[in-house]
């Protein structure tokens, strides 16, 4: 049959779940339209593009991207966008929390033009979250999809849904001008688009994972806020670097607090005070970037975090000593001694910026 509908699914450690997927999918379309699967991989550990060749292997509709040294739901569904002939495009999850058998209808709305973009709410009348058992995530979502509301323009009960198709023509028309960050690829579409686009919601039945573990965190509103940050002053101040900022921002105030401590409460010299300021601000830098930052790739384990300590030290260790030896020599100079440590901080953040961003985490 005609190519009609392409499903872009992003994963990453979802080897278990792709053969049942793709199961459900072809018993809620059967032979009502042609259709493929694009399962766009971000290289996961569990042999996920493995098993996906598997299928494709028996199965010509369905096709793999494995992508290597690139991370983040949206980037993965933007590749799916421009990797497929279809004239619609659907992205889902692969963990089994979004039904199969919607689609069919959001495809029957798109054709007959009664929507721009149809989504799947799990907000909707009639929709359901019983088996989510998530309350906390729950909550979130809804002071978050509060945010979007305004951000968009868009009246939605559920504009952070992963859930969602729209004409493949109209997702690579906007793609040049999207973040891409995180994972709420359709606020970025909804809020790119320079009118408020035209929007049917499908209630749905969000159901628990079927394997594995959900992917997302507390850390899920710090992509909620770089995405709000990339449409309002991301075109002023690169985004990438605005994050950096955040968590080195956090790092001042550690440093601060630390500088001070040692120098009122226990009479250190400023020199040795400053010195073990750096590092424990260091340590915390390190330890929120590895928590929110690159989550996707977060080290665990003793040793995984030990070793991964040691090597940011190392590679911030020329910004951490020219932060250390011009704050003291201003403050030899006769300079205030908060603001000798805030022009030590600043070589030392641009530094470790540059390094850090080609050295440490280049690769993604």
């Amino acid at each position: 049959m005609p190519l009609d509908l392409a499903i872009i699914l992003p994963t990453l450690n979802e080897r278990g779940n792709l053969a049942p997927l793709i199961a459900r999918i072809d018993a809620a379309i059967g032979a009502g339209f042609g259709w493929e699967v694009i399962i766009v991989d971000d290289d996961s550990r569990d042999g996920t593009a493995d098993e996906a060749r598997a299928l494709a292997l028996v199965d010509p509709r369905v096709r793999v991207i494995q992508r290597i040294g690139r991370r983040g739901l949206a980037s993965a569904a933007i590749e799916g966008f421009c990797a497929t002939p279809a004239p619609f495009v659907a992205v889902m999850d692969a963990d089994h929390q979004h039904d199969p058998a919607l689609l069919p209808g959001m495809l029957a709305s798109l054709k007959a033009g009664e929507a721009e973009i149809c989504v799947a709410s799990r907000f909707a009348e009639g929709a359901s979250t019983a088996d989510w058992a998530e309350p906390g995530r729950e909550k979130l979502s809804t002071y978050a999809n509060a945010l979007a509301r305004k951000l968009t323009g868009v009246e939605l009960t559920d504009p952070m849904s992963g859930y969602f198709m729209l004409p493949a023509a109209t997702a690579r028309a906007l793609v040049p001008r999207l973040s891409g960050i995180g994972f709420k690829i359709l606020l970025d579409l909804l809020a790119t688009s320079d009118t408020p686009m035209r929007v049917k919601e499908f209630p749905l039945q969000f159901a628990a994972r079927r394997t594995g573990e959900s992917k997302l965190d507390r850390a899920i509103l710090f992509d909620f806020l770089a995405g709000l940050y990339d449409k309002t002053l991301g075109r002023v101040i690169p985004t990438r670097f605005a994050l950096f900022g955040t968590v080195g921002a956090l790092g001042v105030v550690v440093h601060f607090a630390v500088l001070s401590a040692l120098l009122f409460l226990f009479g250190e010299g400023f020199a040795q005070a400053q010195t073990a300021a750096v590092l424990v601000a260091m340590s915390f830098n390190f330890w929120l970037n590895n928590w929110l930052t690159y989550r996707d790739k977060r080290l665990v384990g003793v040793g995984a975090l030990l070793r991964g300590w040691l090597g940011f030290i190392a590679t911030c260790s020329v910004g951490a000593f020219a932060n250390v030896a011009i704050a003291t020599f201003l403050e030899g100079e006769g300079i205030f001694w908060a603001l000798a440590a805030l022009a030590g901080i600043v070589v030392g953040s641009v530094w470790n910026y540059a390094l850090s961003s080609r050295f440490v985490w280049g690769r993604f």
